[in-house]
């Protein structure tokens, strides 16, 4: 009878003790869960807003653009009547100086183009003839924030591996608690210990990806 007692009390401080490690990795795998999810929410909100100001940038570059197709069109226009005896040739002067400063803008929304693309960084102070509320160096090219955009898609595709393999991890967590036979209890604690860890990894790598950016 005693030894039952004992065999019984021993049973049950074991799965006291198994209850209780499980329920603290449940808590630990939860707590991370929920750091890995605050990062892919701050991250996708960057993500969306290096899309819009990509796109901004692109509309930006394409109106400079137009501009300056427009501004071409002129001076190959006035070329053209340059070349041709049908101006007057004391009105060829003026016209002269017009196409230089037509030239002049050309050049200038090339310059424009550029920066907007490149962004100032890239392009160098010397290069700098685009501002942004008033202040000149300050712009972010277009591609610059499309390679920002693309480094935080590929960390919002890790996050969701990290969040993905947390939560079946949890799942398995629960079940190794409900379950009576204690083979099962410790296979299911097992996979929850390694669906973590994998997910602690993507977590990780995750967030080694966001940073650069």
């Amino acid at each position: 009878m005693t030894d039952t007692i004992e065999k019984t009390e021993k049973q049950q401080h074991k799965e006291n003790h198994f209850e209780l490690l499980c329920g603290l990795l449940l808590a630990f795998f939860a707590a991370i869960l929920a750091i890995v999810d605050l990062g892919s929410g701050k991250y996708g909100d960057d993500q969306i807003i290096a899309n819009n100001e990509k796109a901004n940038a692109y509309q930006w570059y394409q109106s400079k653009t137009v501009k300056q197709t427009l501004v071409e069109n002129q001076r190959d226009l006035i070329n053209l009547l340059l070349n041709s005896s049908m101006i007057n040739e004391k009105k060829t002067d003026s016209l002269d100086k017009y196409q230089k400063g037509l030239s002049k803008d050309i050049k200038r929304y090339g310059k424009e183009k550029k920066e907007i693309m490149e962004g100032s960084a890239k392009v160098g102070k010397e290069n700098w003839v685009q501002d942004k509320d008033g202040e000149m160096g300050k712009i972010i090219g277009a591609k610059e924030w499309e390679n920002k955009s693309n480094v935080l898609d590929d960390a919002g595709d890790y996050f969701d591996l990290s969040t993905l393999f947390l939560q079946i991890g949890l799942v398995l967590g629960a079940i190794a608690l409900v379950l009576k036979m204690p083979g099962l209890k410790k296979v299911f604690l097992f996979a929850m210990i390694i669906l973590g860890i994998i997910g602690i990894y993507y977590g990780y790598t995750a967030y080694m990806i966001a940073v650069t950016v």
